[in-house]
């Protein structure tokens, strides 16, 4: 049997991880941040290190110089790293800082959240939705649940109920 990780078992289990993950009233910033926490808590509690904002192998763009940085990197001892990318919006330079951290052998994975449609990047870049909605300026988080079943028994009409008055209740003196 072939133990080998292509990104595909992690990736599902990152998405596992993330759909577990639930926010409202957060801005683009704060949903973000949540989102890489989780991603970081997900590769912890796998015993992997974790290292927030690491160097990537992408050269930053003219004028700049240097290397662009990646949100989430992970170390581990079974296989080889792990590079993640969080983004709300569709960055073509984020698919091509992934394809650049996949050809130096890590398994490379775009976390997208937002309101969506996402397009897939092109492989061996895997993607991780979070599904969110925007409301009111703010992010909340969408799921699939349905709704909470209600009970099967008949609503029946309340009867009224005399009760008796002496006339004197709520009657200041």
């Amino acid at each position: 049997m072939d133990t080998a990780d292509d990104g595909t078992r992690t990736a599902r289990s990152l998405a596992d991880r993330l759909e577990a993950l639930h926010f409202a009233e957060l801005t683009n910033d704060q949903a973000t941040a949540r989102v890489i926490d989780t991603i970081a808590e997900w590769a912890v509690s796998l015993g992997w290190r974790v290292y927030r904002r690491a160097p990537s192998v992408f050269p930053l763009p003219p004028p700049l110089r240097g290397h662009s940085v990646l949100d989430v990197a992970c170390a581990r001892p079974d296989g080889p790293p792990i590079a993640v990318e969080v983004d709300r919006l569709d960055r073509p330079r984020t698919v091509d800082k992934l394809l650049a951290e996949a050809a130096a052998g890590r398994v490379a994975i775009w976390v997208r959240w937002g309101a969506g449609p996402f397009t897939p990047p092109p492989l061996p870049v895997h993607m991780v939705t979070r599904a969110a909605a925007r409301t009111a300026g703010t992010w909340h988080t969408v799921t699939d649940r349905p709704p909470p079943r209600h009970s099967a028994a008949p609503i029946e009409e309340a009867v009224a109920e005399e009760l008796p008055w002496d006339g004197t209740e709520g009657v200041q003196q």
